[in-house]
């Protein structure tokens, strides 16, 4: 069936709605990642966004159910060059499309995503539909809660032999889970919009603020629950968690141009000069003017465009990274993040 996905400012980009799913909108962003569609499109950190992939061979090696990153596919839509039918893995169970027909995610082929990328490269991330008729594009994501779509609703536990982390989910990863799971944490899982109080209850080591969605300012609740810990607990944050954390103590975030998406991002460590690949996932960044208070450290730096990757505080334990230490999907370079959560617990 034809269609095509439409741009807030009316370019169109035409190609063949292959799902059974015909329509979708959402903001429009693209990941350059070779492989990783299954992590990808069950990320939620993409929640209401539209998935442009820039590899043009999408669907080789099928779904395997163990490399999804949530439930659900949490994208609005998936956008690719050349689709493959006929994929093959000895661990595929699924095709890419039989799975998100399952969960009626439109998929848009044989687009030009060459152009496309360039276009939001050059003028930016844009609101967009995938459609077979014309639609206005009024409607805007900013105003949906998205946090409320990913994080848990109900308290659990994940038991461990090691110290207590109290992991505010805002759209968890299940490799971030995994990860900590394997170092032995003991961890709790709150969601988005607990409370302080909430929270002391466990008398947790360390508070971990995860990835997620969207405008971290619209995240209200954790930010006010970051601001109760500063000071009295030891406190981690990755992705939209950094933002959060970085909000709390004062510095302010804004909109990326087109984001960091993808798992080939270069970043520096300040303290050491020893630099990473890593993947990235986020549309928003902390502004590096705003960070004027002296107690605060700059960690890591982007080498593409120098946006902060990461900072630390001097007198409290409080640390954070922008990219993803925990390699679902993408490289093992900072998985040694894990390990030092510990380190900032014992205070080494």
């Amino acid at each position: 069936m034809k269609g095509f996905i439409k741009l807030n400012d009316s370019t169109i980009f035409e190609g063949e709605i292959i799902s059974k799913k015909d329509f979708g909108q959402g903001e429009v962003v693209f990941n350059t990642s070779m492989t990783g569609y299954e992590e990808s499109i069950t990320d939620p950190s993409y929640a209401g966004e539209i998935l442009v992939m820039t590899y043009p061979l999408i669907g080789n090696y099928g779904v395997n159910l163990e490399h999804l990153q949530s439930k659900r596919p949490t994208i609005k839509g998936l956008i690719v060059k050349d689709y493959c039918q006929f994929p093959s893995h000895h661990t595929s169970q699924y095709s890419l499309l039989d799975y998100l027909d399952q969960y009626d995610v439109p998929v848009l082929n044989k687009v030009d995503t060459r152009a496309l990328t360039k276009k939001l490269r050059t003028e930016g991330s844009m609101y967009g539909v995938i459609a077979t008729q014309d639609y206005s594009l009024e409607v805007s994501t900013s105003t949906e809660n998205l946090l409320d779509c990913v994080s848990t609703k109900e308290i659990y536990r994940i038991q461990g032999n090691g110290p207590k982390i109290a992991l505010i989910d805002l759209g968890v990863k299940k490799n971030i889970v995994n990860q900590l799971k394997s170092k032995g944490y003991d961890l709790y899982v709150f969601p988005y919009n607990s409370t302080k109080s909430d929270v002391d209850k466990i008398q947790p080591d360390l508070v971990l603020f995860s990835n997620g969605p969207g405008d971290p300012k619209m995240a209200k609740e954790a930010i006010l629950l970051a601001k109760g810990f500063i000071g009295e607990k030891p406190l981690f944050g990755i992705c939209l968690g950094h933002q959060i954390i970085s909000l709390a103590l004062g510095f302010n975030t804004v909109k990326m141009k087109f984001g960091h998406r993808g798992t080939n991002h270069p970043v520096k460590n300040l303290l050491n000069n020893k630099c990473y690949i890593t993947s990235q996932n986020h549309g928003y960044m902390v502004e590096k003017e705003s960070v004027k208070n002296k107690d605060l450290i700059i960690t890591y730096i982007n080498l593409n465009d120098h946006s902060i990757e990461g900072i630390m505080h001097k007198k409290y334990p409080i640390f954070t990274v922008q990219f993803h230490p925990e390699s679902g999907p993408g490289v093992h370079d900072t998985t040694f993040i894990f390990k030092k959560i510990k380190d900032s617990i014992y205070g080494n």
